[in-house]
C-alpha cells in the first residue's frame, strides 16, 4: 500500500491567502500615502496632501493664459524640439545661427516635454509648474526632518504663496529649475551634516553645478552658505571636513564641466555662435556679461536703461533699501522684515548649542542662504530685474517659519519672545499696508483687514502660555474619563486641568491663525491675482501694477522698416510714446523712456507699469509694453496671416525662412511659423553674430530668403553688425509693406 506524504499545513497552497497577501501589501502602503507613518500625527500626511494639490492647482491652472510667455525661450524649445543640434546647444534657431545667453538646462526639460506632447504653451510651461510643486515639498521635507509637521507645513504654504514664485512656476524663464535645484543642494548638504558622509555633499555639488548650466553663476552665489554650514556643522574632524568640501567642489566640476569642455573643444565652425558674448566664447559669456558684470554694470553688449547712467545703477538704484522698492517688495518682501526678526531671536533662543546641533544648522543653512543672496541682490550694479528674486522664496519661507517655531516655543515660558513675537506682527502689518497701499485702486479693503488681523495677533500672542498645555489637556482629559464616582474629587481637579489646557491650547490656536491670516492674507492675493493674469515678455512682474513703479523704460516701439528713421526721444521711466518717420533703414535701436522711433510713419507705446502686452504698432515694428519694459523686453509681436503666408512660400528651400535684428523679434515670426528665423546680433542685437560678411555670404548662397524691419533697445557697447546688416539690406534690396511690417526679399535683385 502507497503511503501519501501530505506537506505541512503551513506549506498548503491555499489560493486564497496567496490572493488576499498582496492587497494587504497595497493597502499598507495605501495607508502609508494617506496617513504616513504611524508615528506622525494623523491629520499630517492629508495636510501635505492638501498643501501639494493646492501648489498644483496654483500654479497649472489655466497655465496657456500667457501663450508662449517669454517667446525668447519658447522660441528655442521649438528650435531644440525639433533639432538636436539645437538641444544640446540651446540654439534660438533650428538651424544653429546663434545660442540663446545662457547654457542650455532649463531649455532641455522643456524641449523633452514639447517632443513628449507637441508644441504648445501647455508643454512648456507644464514642467516649470511640477518644478514649483516639486520645490514646495521639498522645503516641507528639509523643516520636517528636525521640526514639527506645523512648522513644515507653515514653510511649504509660505513658499506656495510668494508672488514671484506664484509668477516664475508659471513661467519659462530659468529660475524656476536654478530654484528648485539651489533647495535640493541644501537638502543634499544637511543630509550630509546629519551623518556626515560624503556621497550627500559630492550629490550636492554635482547638483549646484547643474544648477550652473542653468543659470551660470547665479547658481553658485549658494556655495559659500552650503560650505559654511558643512563646516560647521558636520560631526567629523576638520580635516575630513575639509576633504568632503574638496569632494562637493569635484561634484560642481563634473556637474557643469562636461558640457562646457564639450562646447569648448567644439571648434566654432561647427557650433552656433555663443550667444551674449562678444568673441564667441562661453567663458566670457561666463565671466562678463552673465558673471561679474552682473554685479559691477560693466556688461558689454547688454541693453541699458532706467535710471542713472550706463553700468552701475542703471536698474535701479542700488543699496539695502533696494528689495523694498515698488518694483520689488511686492514680488518677494512680505514675510522678509518678520523673517529677519525671527532669524535673530531664534539664534538667541538656540544660544550656545553644540557644533554639530542639526536644528540650529537648518536655520543657518536658510536663514545665510537668504541674507547672502539678498545682499547680492541689493548691492548689484548691472541687470537686475525684480523676478531674479525668486531665489529668495525658499530660503525666506525657510527662514520665517523655524524662526517663528523656535520662538514660539520659547514664548510658553520666557516674556521676551512674545514681545519680540508682537513686535514681528505689528512690523508685518505696517509693511503688508505699505505695500497694499501701492496698489492704490486694488482690493482697497484688503489691507484693513490684514492690518486688524496682525495687530489682534500682536495683542494674543502677549498673554502668557503655560509650559506643556497641550499634554496637560490630554492627560486632564484621560484621567477625568476614567476615574470613576468615588474617585470624583480627583476627576474634578483632573478635568479643570484638562478644560484650562484646553482653553490654553484654543488660545495658541487662534493666536496662530491670526498670525497666518495677517502675515499670508496679502501674498495669497498677490498670488491668485497673478496666477489669473496673462503675462508676456522677458521681465514678468507679479501681482497688480503699483504706484510709483519704475516699471519700463517705455513702450518697445516700431520697429526700423524702409526709413532713415530717428531715434524716440528721451522720456520718463514709466510710460514712453514716439513716432519715427523717415527713408532710411537707420541705426536700430531706440532710445529707452520715449519710443524709438521706427520706419515709415510706425508709432510705438508701452506703459512699463503693467504686465499685460500693448497692441503691436509700427510699420515693421513691434510696440510692447508690459511685464516691466517695452521693446525687447515684451511680449510677442501679433504676426499676420498674409505676413505668416509670405514667409512660409517656399519655406523648404531656404535655411532661415527670414532674419530679423534681436532674438525676441525673430522669435515671433519663429514660433508663428516653427521655422528657424535668424536673430540677427543675438537677444541684443548687440553680438557679432553674424557679421555684415557673413550675412552676405548667406545672402548670396540663398540661404535667408527675407529680412523683417526690426529694433531692439540702446545697447552698453557691443557689436555694431546688425546695424551695418540692416543699413546693407536698406541701401540693395526693395521693401514691401506686408502686415504693417516692412520686408526685404532678398532673393531678388540687388537695386543699386
Amino acid at each position: 500500500m502507497t503511503t501519501v506524504s501530505l506537506p505541512p499545513a503551513s506549506a498548503t497552497s491555499d489560493p486564497s491567502s496567496a490572493a488576499a497577501s498582496p492587497p494587504s501589501r497595497l493597502r499598507r502602503a495605501g495607508r502609508w500615502l494617506a496617513l504616513g507613518p504611524a508615528t506622525s500625527p494623523r491629520w499630517e500626511r492629508p495636510s501635505l496632501w492638501g498643501l501639494i494639490i493646492a501648489s498644483a492647482v496654483l500654479y497649472i491652472t489655466n497655465l496657456s493664459i500667457s501663450g508662449y510667455a517669454n517667446s525668447f525661450y519658447s522660441a528655442a524649445v521649438q528650435a531644440g524640439a525639433s533639432n538636436w543640434e539645437a538641444f544640446f546647444f540651446g540654439s534660438s534657431d533650428a538651424a544653429n545661427s546663434i545660442t540663446v545667453d545662457k547654457p542650455p538646462a532649463s531649455l532641455w526639460i522643456m524641449e523633452l516635454s514639447v517632443r513628449l506632447f507637441g508644441l504648445s504653451s501647455w508643454s512648456i510651461l507644464l514642467p516649470e509648474a511640477l518644478m514649483g510643486v516639486a520645490t514646495v515639498f521639498l522645503v516641507y521635507v528639509i523643516v520636517r526632518r528636525h521640526f514639527s509637521a506645523a512648522t513644515a507645513l507653515i514653510a511649504g504654504g509660505t513658499l506656495m504663496l510668494t508672488p514671484v514664485a506664484v509668477m516664475m512656476f508659471r513661467f519659462n524663464n530659468p529660475d524656476a529649475m536654478l530654484l528648485l535645484l539651489m533647495t535640493l543642494a541644501v537638502y543634499l548638504t544637511l543630509r550630509g551634516i546629519e551623518s556626515g558622509r560624503i556621497r550627500w555633499v559630492i550629490w550636492a555639488g554635482v547638483v549646484v553645478g547643474f544648477g550652473f548650466l542653468t543659470k551660470q553663476l547665479q547658481a553658485f552665489v549658494i556655495l559659500p552658505e552650503l560650505a559654511a554650514v558643512y563646516f560647521l556643522c558636520a560631526p567629523l574632524r576638520w580635516k575630513t571636513r575639509l576633504l568632503h568640501l574638496l569632494g562637493a567642489l569635484g561634484g560642481v566640476i563634473v556637474g557643469a564641466g562636461w558640457w562646457v569642455a564639450i562646447v569648448s573643444l567644439v571648434p566654432a565652425s561647427m557650433r552656433p555662435y555663443i550667444g551674449g558674448s562678444q568673441n564667441n566664447s562661453f567663458l566670457e559669456l561666463t565671466f562678463g556679461y552673465n558673471g561679474f558684470g552682473r554685479l559691477t554694470g560693466n556688461e558689454t553688449g547688454s541693453v541699458t536703461g532706467g535710471t542713472g547712467a550706463a553700468g552701475a545703477g542703471s536698474w535701479g538704484s542700488t543699496g539695502i533699501t533696494r528689495l523694498f522698492g515698488s518694483e520689488i517688495g511686492g514680488q518677494i518682501t512680505w514675510l522678509l522684515p518678520a523673517a529677519l526678526i525671527v532669524m535673530v531671536a531664534a539664534f538667541v533662543v538656540l544660544g550656545r548649542r553644540h557644533r554639530i546641533d542639526v536644528r540650529r544648522a537648518t536655520l543657518l543653512l536658510f536663514s545665510t542662504w537668504l541674507v547672502v543672496t539678498g545682499l547680492v541682490f541689493s548691492f548689484a550694479g548691472g541687470i537686475f530685474h525684480p523676478y531674479y528674486t525668486v531665489a529668495l522664496a525658499a530660503p525666506l519661507a525657510g527662514t520665517v517659519a523655524i524662526g517663528g517655531s523656535i520662538v514660539w516655543n520659547a514664548a510658553r515660558t520666557r516674556w521676551w519672545p512674545r514681545i519680540v513675537l508682537a513686535v514681528t506682527m505689528l512690523v508685518t502689518a505696517a509693511w503688508s499696508y505699505a505695500l497694499l497701499a501701492r496698489a492704490t485702486d486694488w482690493l482697497p479693503w484688503l489691507k484693513f483687514v490684514v492690518v486688524v488681523a496682525c495687530v489682534a495677533a500682536a495683542v494674543l500672542v502677549l498673554v502668557p502660555r503655560g509650559r506643556g498645555a497641550g499634554a496637560g489637556g490630554v492627560a486632564g482629559g484621560v484621567a477625568e474619563g476614567a476615574v470613576g464616582g468615588a474617585g470624583g474629587v480627583a476627576a474634578g481637579a483632573a478635568g479643570a486641568m484638562g478644560r484650562s489646557a484646553g482653553r490654553a491650547r484654543g488660545l495658541a490656536a487662534a493666536t496662530v491663525s491670526l498670525m497666518l491670516v495677517g502675515g499670508l492674507l496679502g501674498p495669497l492675493a498677490y498670488s491668485i491675482e497673478t496666477a489669473s493674469t496673462a503675462h508676456t515678455g522677458s521681465i514678468p512682474s507679479a501681482g497688480p501694477a503699483v504706484a510709483s513703479a519704475r516699471g519700463g523704460f517705455g513702450g518697445g516701439g516700431g520697429a526700423p522698416g524702409a526709413g532713415g528713421g530717428a531715434r524716440g526721444t528721451q522720456g520718463g521711466t514709466g510710460t514712453g510714446a514716439g513716432t519715427g518717420a523717415g527713408t532710411g533703414m537707420g541705426t536700430p535701436p531706440g532710445g529707452f523712456g520715449g519710443t524709438p522711433g521706427g520706419a515709415g510713419t510706425g508709432t510705438g507705446t508701452g506703459t512699463g507699469a503693467g504686465t499685460r502686452t500693448a497692441p503691436t504698432g509700427g510699420v515693421g515694428g513691434m510696440a510692447r509694453g508690459g511685464g516691466g519694459m517695452g521693446g525687447i523686453f515684451g511680449g510677442s509681436t501679433t504676426v499676420s496671416s498674409a505676413l505668416k503666408k509670405l514667409l512660409l512660400t517656399d519655406a523648404d528651400q531656404y535655411t532661415w525662412v527670414a532674419a530679423a535684428i534681436g532674438s525676441d523679434t525673430a522669435a515671433s515670426y519663429q514660433l508663428a511659423t516653427l521655422k528657424s528665423v535668424m536673430p540677427v546680433g543675438g537677444f541684443n542685437g548687440s553680438d557679432p553674430s553674424p557679421s555684415l560678411a557673413e550675412f552676405k555670404a548667406y545672402v548670396a548662397a540663398g540661404k535667408i530668403h527675407y529680412f523683417v524691419g526690426s529694433s531692439v533697445g540702446t545697447s552698453n557697447g557691443g557689436s555694431n553688425a546688425s546695424s551695418k546688416i540692416a543699413a546693407w539690406v536698406k541701401a540693395n534690396f526693395a521693401s514691401q509693406t506686408v502686415g504693417g511690417v516692412t520686408v526685404y526679399d532678398l532673393t531678388g535683385s540687388l537695386t543699386q
